[in-house]
């Protein structure tokens, strides 16, 4: 199973998911830094909240996965999620609990027999310890991950302590935060308002029973930039087996008034040749991120005499390209490409090509680069009689 992918039963608007994940991001997360909400942000080529929901999406005894996001960050969220098969996302309150309120009341339609809580900035979350949650909640209406307190607590004030603070028997309590449904929406549902400060907290309020289970030291909870900087290092410390994969692709000109390069229209007082678009560039990344992988070609995949790739825009096949690195347990660390030709000039639409690859495939233009280049008169190319493109794709897989 493509691990874009999940295990909704039928409609995943419908019903029938017994087990369903939601991820709370509606938060502003301002301490962390940055000029986006810490949940868009980017850790290792993917942002924040897409490697929350991915770890989820992946797991097999999870239905469906749907996210409680912030009014204003839509297009944050639909470009950080973009090819997840998840629920439509839903706008947060203005307190957690607000959030996570709405979020249940939003699934009550799937009607599913547990609930997973999870904040969105908790990225590196371990299969195992959703395992562990689920399997808790068949002897109590909640369970959560913790870690027992081991450091000495202090009480201070305006930079003093003031006392010492017995540490036995207390935990630092994670997500996710695992319920039966019904159970948890009514709690919600009963002490709306009241400002609790995780949902085991609302599940005690309303006298369930919640087990605590063994926590996860790396599962943190990025809340500052050095938060964010040991994510980032524990990410790099988890390795990958690196991959680099080359395209190379050549299409002639033809009559026409334009030429699209890397989904951008640029006017030219030719066109380019091809059955689908004849995105040359397109055609280059996407045989470089096929290659990395060890999965065939754009004519394996798509081959050019059928019907239905007849002028079909090559954004589809780069797409594709990406979807099948991350159903290989892969992500993209950057691309390069080279686009040869006398005319027309690359430069002007340099940063218009990063971006459109970029939405394409999910990943920061600092991680795309677009270069330019003529072969001096020389060749086809220098004859004016067609484009080559050459592009280069650094694949990690775990």
């Amino acid at each position: 199973m493509n691990p874009e992918t999940n295990n909704i039963p039928g409609d995943p608007h419908g019903g029938g998911a017994d087990c369903v994940a939601l991820i709370v991001a509606a938060g502003r997360g301002e301490r962390a830094g940055g000029e986006s909400p810490k949940q868009y942000q980017e850790l290792d080529g993917s942002a924040m909240i897409r490697r929350s929901i991915r770890v989820f999406l992946d797991h097999a005894r999870v239905g469906a996965v749907r996210a409680v996001i912030h009014g204003e960050d839509r297009e944050l969220y639909e470009a950080a999620c973009q090819g997840l098969a998840v629920l439509d996302p839903v706008i947060g309150g203005a307190t957690r609990q607000d959030s996570v309120r709405l979020g249940l009341e939003s699934l009550a339609g799937l009607a599913p027999g547990q609930v997973l809580i999870h904040d969105a900035a908790r990225p590196l979350l371990a299969p195992a310890i959703i395992d562990r949650v689920i399997d808790a909640l068949a002897n109590f209406a909640g369970a959560i991950p913790a870690l027992e307190v081991s450091d000495t607590l202090k009480r201070g004030e305006h930079g003093r302590v003031t006392a010492t603070v017995e540490r036995a028997g207390l935990w630092r309590a994670q997500t996710p935060q695992g319920f039966r449904f019904a159970e948890i929406l009514r709690a919600h549902a009963d002490f709306a308002g009241e400002r609790l400060t995780d949902d085991a907290a609302v599940a005690e309020a309303a006298g369930l029973a919640v087990a605590m289970i063994a926590g996860d030291e790396d599962n943190l909870k990025v809340t500052t930039p050095e938060d964010m900087a040991r994510a980032k290092r524990l990410i790099g410390a988890a390795g990958g087996e690196p991959r680099v994969g080359t395209g190379f692709d050549v299409h002639r000109f033809t009559e026409g008034d334009q030429v699209i390069l890397c989904a951008v229209p640029i006017p030219h007082d030719r066109g380019l040749a091809g059955h689908s678009d004849a995105d040359v560039a397109l055609h280059a990344l996407t045989d470089a991120i096929l290659g990395a992988i060890g999965d065939g070609d754009i004519g394996l995949h798509f081959p050019p005499g059928e019907e239905q790739w007849l002028d079909a825009p090559s954004e589809t096949f780069l797409r594709f390209a990406g979807e099948r690195v991350a159903g290989a347990g892969g992500q993209i660390v950057n691309l390069d490409l080279t686009l040869i030709c006398e005319s027309p000039r690359i430069a002007p639409y340099r940063d218009q090509m990063r971006d459109a690859i970029g939405r394409i495939l999910g990943l920061d233009r600092g991680r795309i680069s677009v270069k330019g280049t003529t072969t001096e008169g020389l060749g086809f190319t220098g004859r004016g009689e067609g484009i080559a493109a050459q592009a280069v794709a650094s694949i990690r897989l775990t």
